[in-house]
């Protein structure tokens, strides 16, 4: 009897780090060591910032085990957030699927496409919208306009800066992440 294969492929992500501002020989090696040699460091406003290019059977567990090597480090560096911005404009959407502006556009005020797009999350003080790109893509792949790879990589990806924040915010501030935690576990 043959064992099944589990089919790995090469995922490319960046890591923000913070807690350490030196790119120094001894941070470069510890995080080599722990697991780090697939990828290439550099400091960005101050932080350094770590681009992989990780061989993995899926995209959660090539982030993850990137997130456990850096801790495996012992540096004193944080992971911040995986650098995918989630917030997008019309514009942004635009380009992200290689369609027109007005064409997006049209999908936001159902005058094309099948309607129920998602609304937006927040406004800049100009009145331009955000959407989160992980709802919007979310849209998207039920209307088949991206594939499903694109969805998962959305998902995965807010999913993971979402626990990094929530992470970063019971250190800094526990009490108001303990009352929130409270009065949400009422809501279930």
């Amino acid at each position: 009897m043959t064992q099944k294969q589990e089919c790995v492929r090469e995922y490319d992500f960046a890591l923000i780090l913070s807690g350490v501002h030196e790119l120094t020989t001894e941070v470069e090696d510890a995080l080599f060591k722990a697991g780090c040699d697939d990828a290439t460091l550099s400091i960005q406003y101050g932080n350094i910032y770590m681009e992989f290019s990780r061989t993995s059977p899926t995209l959660i567990q090539a982030i993850l085990s990137a997130i456990q090597n850096v801790q495996q480090a012992d540096i004193g560096a944080q992971v911040c957030r995986v650098n995918e911005c989630d917030l997008v404009t019309q514009s942004e959407i635009a380009r992200r699927i290689d369609r027109t502006r007005q064409s997006v556009h049209q999908y936001i005020k159902g005058t094309r496409g099948p309607g129920g797009f998602p609304a937006p999350v927040c406004y800049m003080p100009d009145g331009v919208p955000f959407w989160t790109w992980c709802s919007v893509s979310y849209w998207l792949w039920q209307n088949d306009m991206i594939r499903p790879d694109e969805l998962e990589r959305a998902q995965t990806i807010a999913a993971i800066n979402n626990a990094l924040e929530n992470l970063y915010q019971r250190v800094r501030t526990p009490e108001i992440v303990e009352a929130v935690n409270d009065s949400f576990a009422s809501c279930r």
